[in-house]
C-alpha cells in the first residue's frame, strides 16, 4: 500500500479531533471510522492487506482484524483475512449525508440543464474541513478528451477554488484564524491530495483580496488556480437567512476560453437562475424511503431492525464482531432522513431500534470526529461523512460492481461468469471472469452476439416493452440446427423469460454451448444487464442446471442490484 499523505486519523485536513473524547466516546465505532478513512485515503491501493492497516491507522493487529470483521459483515467492506478493499456499498454512508442535505435532488436538474446550455461541466461544492476547504457534492461532467475530473466528494483548499472564495466571503473572524491555521503550516495545500501541488504557493493576501472581490461582486473566478489549463466561474447559492449554502461553479478549459469570456458566457444565466436553485433548495422535502441491503445487515437498514441485526451477527460471529460500531454506523445512517430540521435523539433511537443511551453515545463520538453537528437539541450529518470512501468508489462502473461478484459466483459454481448489457440487437460482455478447465468457454469481454439467440439476451430482452425491443426480422438466421428462428416463437420464449426471470438456452448460439442468465435491476426496478453461467452441454440436463445454478445466480444478481443501489445514492443515476 502506498503511504497516505496523512495519518488514518486525518486523511483530510482537520479530520482529527483537536479535543480529548467525550467521556461516553464509543471507542469500536472510533477505531472503524479509523479503518474506513484509511481505506479510502488517496493513495491507498484498491486491495490494502491488513499489515498495512496496523502500519497506516496505529491500531493493534488484533483490533484491525476485528474492525475488518465487523466491516465485512455489514457489506462496506470485503476481505479474505489477508487483505481487504471497500465496497459499493459503503457509499450508503455518503449517500446519507448526500440525501440529507439535499443539495443534489434539489439542485441536480438544473445542474444538468446548465451543463447542456453551456456544453461545459457544472459543480456544486459546499464548505467543508472547518470552513477551510471547499467539497464537491455535485458534478455533472461533459465528456471530451481534456475534461474536469474532480470526483463527488473531492476537497478542495478554499484558496484554491472559486467556491472558496465565495465562502470565505462571509467568513467571520474564527473562520479566517482557523484558514490560517490550516494554512500556515502548509502552504502549498500538499494534504489536499485531490489536486496538484501549485508551482507557487499564493500569498494569503491574495486569497483576501479574492474573498473581498467575490463579496462585493456576487461570483467569484478561478483562473487556473486548481491546474494549468482549467477556469471556473461560480455564483453562491444562499437559504433565507442569507448564509451560503453551496456555490454553483461552471469550469472550463483555456483551449475554449479564458477566465473573462467564461464570466462574459455562463455569468448572467447563473445570475437569472439562482433565485430558482435557492428556492428548489428552500422547498420541502418528502420523507425518504426506507433503504435495505440485499444480504447482511447494512449500515442503511429499516426502522427498529438495527438493534436487531446487529444482536443477530454478534450471535452470529462472537467477539470478532463489533456490536457497537455497528450500531454507530447504523446511527450515522439513519440521519440521512433528516428532512433540512436536523434530527432528534429520540427519532434516531426510533430510527434505529436502539436505546436513547446507545444512539446518544453513538452521535456524541460522531459529533467529536467531525461526522455531526448538534444544535438545539437536533443533530445532522455534515460533509466529511463524504471522506468515508465517496471520491474513491463514486465514479466506480457497472463493471468494476459486478466484477468480484462475478469472481465469487465463479469460484462457488466452478465455471465462467460474465455479464452483459443490450447494445441494438446484440449483448456486449462487459465483465467476465473465466475459468482453467480442460475444455471451457472461450469468450472475452467486448465480443458481442446477437441477442437472440443467447440466455442474456433473452432476460435483457424481456426486460424491455415489446414496444421498445429492437426490430427483429421475422425470419433470424439460424446458427446452429438448434436455434429459435420464428420471431413468432422468439416472442414466445422472451415472454417466458419475463415470467421465469431467467432463461437458459440450450445449444442455439453454438453446438454443444448451453448457458443460464439472470437480469440485473438498477434501484427502479429496470433491467439494466444480464449474468449468467456458461457449460457444455453434455455436463448434466438442463433441468439439472437450473436446479444446481439458478438459486446462486439470482443470489449474485441481488449482491450486484444491492451495489447499484448504493452507487446510485451517490450519483443519483439508477
Amino acid at each position: 500500500m502506498r503511504p497516505a499523505p496523512n495519518s488514518a486519523l486525518s486523511t483530510t485536513p482537520d479530520t482529527a479531533p483537536h479535543t480529548p473524547p467525550p467521556a461516553e466516546s464509543v471507542g469500536p465505532l472510533e477505531r472503524g471510522l479509523t479503518v474506513l478513512r484509511a481505506l479510502a485515503a488517496p493513495g491507498a491501493d484498491d486491495r490494502t492487506r491488513h499489515s498495512d492497516l496496523v502500519r497506516s491507522t496505529g491500531l493493534a493487529r488484533s483490533t484491525v482484524d476485528r474492525v475488518v470483521s465487523t466491516l465485512d459483515r455489514l457489506g462496506l467492506v470485503r476481505g479474505d483475512g489477508r487483505e481487504v478493499a471497500l465496497t459499493p456499498r459503503a457509499l450508503e454512508l455518503s449517500g446519507a449525508y448526500l440525501t440529507a442535505c439535499g443539495i443534489p435532488a434539489a439542485l441536480g436538474p438544473e445542474a444538468e440543464r446548465l451543463a447542456d446550455e453551456f456544453d461545459e461541466s457544472v459543480s456544486v461544492a459546499v464548505p467543508d474541513a472547518g470552513g477551510a476547504g471547499a467539497r464537491f457534492v455535485l458534478q455533472t461532467t461533459r465528456r471530451r478528451t481534456m475534461s474536469l475530473a474532480l470526483r463527488i466528494g473531492d476537497l478542495l483548499p478554499a484558496e484554491r477554488c472559486a467556491p472558496g472564495a465565495l465562502f470565505a466571503a462571509r467568513w467571520d473572524a474564527a473562520e479566517w484564524d482557523a484558514w490560517r491555521a490550516r494554512r500556515d503550516p502548509d502552504p502549498p495545500a500538499a494534504d489536499f491530495t485531490a489536486l496538484p501541488p501549485p508551482a507557487r504557493p499564493q500569498a494569503p493576501a491574495a486569497f483576501e483580496e479574492r474573498a473581498a472581490r467575490a463579496a462585493s461582486d456576487g461570483w467569484a473566478g478561478d483562473d487556473q488556480l486548481v491546474e494549468p489549463g482549467l477556469v471556473a466561474v461560480a455564483v453562491p447559492v444562499r437559504d433565507a437567512a442569507g448564509r451560503t449554502v453551496c456555490a454553483v461553479s461552471v469550469a472550463s478549459h483555456t483551449s475554449r476560453h479564458t477566465l473573462d469570456s467564461l464570466r462574459d458566457a455562463v455569468l448572467p444565466r447563473l445570475r437569472a437562475v439562482r433565485a430558482e436553485l435557492e428556492a428548489a433548495l428552500a422547498a420541502p422535502r418528502s420523507t425518504p424511503g426506507v433503504t435495505a441491503g440485499a444480504a447482511g445487515a447494512s449500515p442503511v437498514t429499516a426502522p427498529d431492525t438495527a438493534a436487531e441485526t446487529s444482536s443477530a451477527a454478534k450471535r452470529e460471529l462472537g467477539p470478532g464482531f463489533l456490536q457497537s460500531l455497528a450500531r454507530g454506523l447504523a446511527v450515522l445512517a439513519a440521519l440521512g432522513a433528516d428532512r433540512g430540521e436536523g434530527m432528534t435523539l429520540t427519532e434516531v433511537a426510533g430510527a434505529t431500534g436502539l436505546a436513547r443511551a446507545t444512539a446518544r453515545r453513538s452521535l456524541l463520538t460522531l459529533e467529536h470526529l467531525g461526522y455531526v453537528a448538534a444544535n438545539r437539541r437536533r443533530f445532522r450529518l455534515l460533509p466529511r461523512v463524504l471522506e468515508l470512501g465517496c471520491a474513491r468508489l463514486s465514479g466506480l462502473g457497472l463493471a468494476e460492481i459486478a466484477q468480484p461478484h462475478l469472481a465469487a459466483l465463479a469460484g462457488r459454481v466452478h465455471e465462467s461468469a460474465s455479464l452483459a448489457v443490450l447494445d441494438g440487437s446484440d449483448i456486449h460482455y462487459v465483465a467476465r471472469v473465466p475459468t482453467v478447465r480442460i475444455m471451457s468457454v472461450n469468450i472475452t469481454v467486448g465480443t458481442r452476439f446477437p441477442a437472440y439467440a443467447t440466455s442474456m439476451g433473452r432476460v435483457l430482452l424481456a426486460g424491455l416493452a415489446p414496444e421498445t425491443r429492437p426490430v427483429l426480422a421475422d425470419a433470424l438466421p439460424a446458427l446452429t440446427r438448434h436455434t429459435v428462428t420464428s420471431r413468432a416463437a422468439l416472442d414466445a420464449v422472451i415472454e417466458r423469460a419475463a415470467a421465469d426471470e431467467h432463461a437458459l438456452v440450450e445449444q442455439e448460439l453454438e453446438e454443444g454451448l448451453r448457458s443460464l442468465a439472470v437480469p440485473v435491476r438498477d434501484g427502479s426496478g429496470r433491467v439494466v444487464a444480464a449474468v449468467n453461467v456458461a457449460r457444455h452441454a453434455g455436463h448434466g440436463t438442463p433441468e439439472e442446471m437450473r436446479a444446481a445454478l439458478l438459486p446462486t445466480l439470482h443470489e449474485t444478481a441481488k449482491l450486484i442490484e444491492a451495489d447499484l443501489r448504493a452507487a446510485s445514492s451517490i450519483t443519483g443515476r439508477t
